[in-house]
């Protein structure tokens, strides 16, 4: 927490005979005086009752990171970005996806040191302050509650077109209510269905890649191999100019989000150093194959201006090399992976604001855990934002509330990568300062320089989004929740610092290291 206070010696006392004969009473008054600034106790971390259960292994880990790498976005989002940008839009990806592989190399730093099931929001509150962790941890917690809603409702539509006697509403409601059953049920349950979900999206993947090789290849039957006709042809590698692939590189962006989330898992995981650690490393290669490969199929096959392409690149490229029941075969992908990113939602959503409420930063009754280790109050938590979204979608006479909801998360992904930016700069620059560099078993490639390159980078993409007339209106909800949410850190923060002053006494005056805790 942040618990700066200001003491003074009183002229009568000697610093050098007094201080160590009051250390540990100082230590004991300064974690009451903690205590005592909130209106609940903070759950200790190290409480085994309030402590999440080891249940997720390596493979389920190592699957949860394929998971959040391959989302909905990469099969229908894509369409409009290719449309625009042209074959380069191979270049947007390559940028694009260098910009995640280095944020999830600072992310790996921090969360091997040190894993925690509030992964970025308790490096924050670590290295910048509580009131940046408590911030961009309810941030985080209200996009994914947010998305989980979004996800029911485009799940739903697949459904209901696949099922037109299903009615959207009722489906998207099912999917809301089974997925907040089987978060409550054991971690090890959302594990095993995540693990099936991945599973389904790396084999269509790779059976798409598979494919789309062996007709570039020029290896299936009644189809010659397209050569370089697509690529050079029909206005060249960038039809629109490289501005135009700096414009779909904004939207490019958000695919990629949700990678962080092996991250929040490592709270529950067996060998969490070994999991987080082999995920990042892996991350490299599954953007390199899953997106890069797959774009480049697309290109490659079939021209970048095609209405097909843009309606639906995977669909597409199946449909012109005459495989049967392609439309079908993608609805079914496209709704795994909404229903994957349904089910991770909430889970990324409630161990986000456990960890919240574990350091005193939410209510206490969030901590609690149930006899299977399930933080139940937390899930139901996360679970309602998804519900209050569907009924703001089917339920309300307007549209206004559910319009509102999406626009104000459109731009959080990028404040969520700033956070891990700014707090890893300042761990490192600790870390160097304090001798320990070494000691890190992951480490941030060309620190400082990369750091500082993607935080620009960041800014850039922000501001990008700021202008572009299709995501300003998003951008400002976003940045306007965003500083919400810092108001109420610091203004949080500030209440506890006050509570603190009064409470300690202004004759003793704590160590650096004391007093460094008290600010966190």
């Amino acid at each position: 927490m942040n618990m700066m206070y200001t003491c003074a010696l009183s002229p009568m006392q000697d610093p050098g005979s007094q201080r160590s004969s009051r250390t540990s009473d100082i230590e004991v008054r300064r974690r009451a005086t903690m205590n005592a600034s909130h209106n609940h106790t903070p759950a200790s971390p190290t409480d085994p009752a309030n402590s999440l259960r080891a249940s997720l292994s390596q493979r389920q880990m190592g699957m949860i990171a394929i998971g959040g790498v391959i989302g909905a976005g990469l099969f229908v989002g894509s369409g409009s970005a290719i449309n625009s940008a042209g074959p380069g839009i191979i270049v947007g990806y390559l940028a694009v996806g260098g910009l995640v592989v280095l944020m999830m190399r600072m992310l790996a730093e921090l969360a091997v040191a040190s894993p925690d099931s509030g992964s970025f929001s308790t490096y924050a509150t670590r290295e910048i302050g509580a009131w940046a962790g408590l911030a961009i941890g309810w941030l985080y917690a209200y996009m994914w509650a947010v998305m989980v809603g979004f996800e029911a409702v485009a799940a739903a539509a697949i459904a209901h077109r696949t099922l037109p006697g299903v009615p959207e509403w009722a489906a998207a409601l099912t999917f809301v209510i089974v997925f907040t059953a089987v978060n409550l049920a054991t971690v090890r349950a959302f594990g095993r269905m995540e693990f099936w979900f991945a599973s389904v999206k790396v084999l269509a993947i790779t059976l798409f890649l598979i494919i789309g090789t062996a007709a570039v290849l020029g290896w299936i039957p009644g189809h010659d191999a397209p050569g370089l006709a697509n690529l050079t042809g029909n206005g060249g590698f960038f039809p629109h100019g490289i501005g135009a692939v700096m414009l779909a590189m904004l939207a490019v962006v958000f695919s990629f989000f949700g990678t962080e989330v092996v991250t929040v898992a490592v709270g529950e995981a067996v060998a969490p150093r070994q999991a987080v650690a082999l995920a990042m490393r892996t991350v490299v290669v599954r953007i390199l194959i899953f997106y890069i490969g797959s774009m480049a199929l697309i290109v490659t096959l079939l021209p970048s201006d095609s209405a097909e392409v843009t309606r639906s690149p995977f669909v597409a490229v199946l449909d012109h090399l005459g495989v049967p029941l392609a439309p079908q075969i993608m609805d079914a992908v496209v709704f795994t992976a909404l229903l994957s990113c349904l089910n991770s939602g909430i889970y990324s959503a409630s161990r986000m604001v456990f960890a919240l409420a574990r350091r005193g930063e939410a209510p206490r009754p969030f901590t609690r855990l149930n006899r299977r280790g399930v933080p139940v109050a937390a899930v139901l938590a996360a679970s309602v934002g998804g519900f209050a979204t569907v009924a703001a979608n089917f339920f309300l006479p307007s549209e206004i509330l559910f319009t509102f909801l999406l626009d104000s998360t459109g731009a959080l992904a990028l404040v969520v990568y700033f956070a891990i930016a700014i707090t890893q700069l300042r761990g490192r620059t600790r870390a160097q300062r304090e001798g320990r560099e070494a000691e890190l078993p992951v480490r941030m490639w060309g620190f400082p320089y990369m750091t500082w390159l993607v935080l620009i980078a960041l800014a850039a993409i922000l501001v990008g989004l700021a202008l572009a007339p299709s995501t300003r209106h998003s951008t400002q909800l976003s940045l306007a929740v965003t500083v919400i949410a810092v108001i109420a850190g610091v203004a949080t923060a500030r209440r506890r610092r006050n509570s603190a002053a009064h409470r300690v006494s202004p004759f003793e005056t704590p160590t650096p290291t004391e007093a460094r805790s008290g600010m966190e």
